[in-house]
């Protein structure tokens, strides 16, 4: 299948689908409450992708503000930092910073990772500048954004991938992760996609047409390449709290790669909550069911505020969906 502009579109706004924290007026302008300040260089002189976009109260606090850095969806060939799905949180009294990043065409993984974790080592070393509590910050994205947030939270503080931009004094580590069907291991992609009862996957996978390939720039049995670019390779017993929301009838990223990274944070002993959303595909209606919704806010608030709140998995009857797409027999 051809990755067209309508299919980019949908990959890079399925995080925002899937958010209703995300508010329409952000398409006009910042709601009351919310100061912006965009397009900040986390690299000086960088690559023109290489900014972000930092909400804050307007109200200033009067403390340092948990952040959440959102990383947009888009299988890694397009997508937009703005309008940013999560950018309402700067109203729940956190910072917000939605980050671009380099494109697989441009550069080959990775650049995309490496971009992330300047971008948080940087908003680490400007924390006093826009109040910011260090100790305390989490990263949300969906789809590729989703392999993104897994990854900074898998790999993070292991010098996994070489440093650029400097700042290597800043720890790139976070605290709490909320991944939105990414992506976690590229090894396993093919075959859990063929072996997916509910929906057949719309990559041609090893071709110029799929974005997983093209992210490495090579095969998928190219397994040291496939390790790097997996989350699930970086597991280990230090990782921080992982909630994962994906729909079984996802065409694009198969169920079973949330269930692998689940099962592998489990085994070595970090928390995690998997949301399972039957029927539901890559994005849609369930993801924005307010008790989901909920969940993730809880999620957050416990592990970045301290908050006592249970964390507790939405049944799925309540977020069940009809199929968008036919099961395959």
């Amino acid at each position: 299948m051809k990755i067209t502009r309508p299919l980019i579109f949908t990959l890079a706004l399925a995080s925002c689908a899937a958010l209703l924290v995300c508010d329409s007026a952000f398409a006009q302008g910042l709601p009351p409450g919310i100061k912006m300040e965009k397009d900040i260089s986390y690299i000086p002189d960088g690559d023109a992708a290489q900014k972000l976009d930092l909400y804050l109260p307007e109200k200033a606090a009067d403390k340092p503000l948990p952040l959440v850095v959102h990383i947009h969806g888009g299988g890694w060939i397009g997508g937009s930092k703005f309008p940013c799905a999560v950018a309402a949180m700067a109203l729940r009294g956190y910072a917000v910073a939605s980050v671009e990043y380099r494109f697989s065409q441009k550069a080959k993984f990775p650049a995309q990772i490496q971009d992330c974790q300047a971008a948080i080592r940087w908003l680490r070393a400007h924390a006093k500048e826009y109040n910011l509590d260090t100790e305390h910050v989490g990263v949300v994205g969906g789809s590729a954004g989703g392999h993104l947030s897994a990854l900074v939270g898998t790999a993070g503080g292991k010098n996994a991938f070489p440093k650029i931009g400097g700042n290597e004094e800043q720890s790139d580590r976070v605290q709490a992760v909320c991944d939105i069907f990414g992506p976690s291991d590229f090894s396993t992609v093919v075959q859990q996609a063929a072996d997916d009862k509910n929906v057949k996957n719309i990559f041609e996978f090893n071709t110029p047409k799929d974005p997983y390939s093209e992210l490495i720039g090579t095969k998928l049995d190219d397994k040291p390449k496939a390790d790097a670019v997996s989350p699930v390779h970086y597991v280990s017993k230090d990782n921080p709290p992982f909630v994962i929301l994906h729909g079984t009838h996802d065409t694009l990223v198969p169920y079973a790669q949330s269930e692998e990274l689940a099962a592998a944070l489990k085994e070595k002993g970090v928390a995690v909550w998997l949301q399972k959303l039957p029927g539901a595909g890559h994005g849609g209606p369930g993801f924005g069911k307010p008790a989901v919704v909920q969940l993730m806010q809880n999620f957050f608030d416990k592990f970045l505020k301290g908050a006592e709140v249970q964390i507790t998995l939405v049944p799925e009857a309540e977020v069940t969906v009809k199929p968008t797409k036919p099961v395959v027999k």
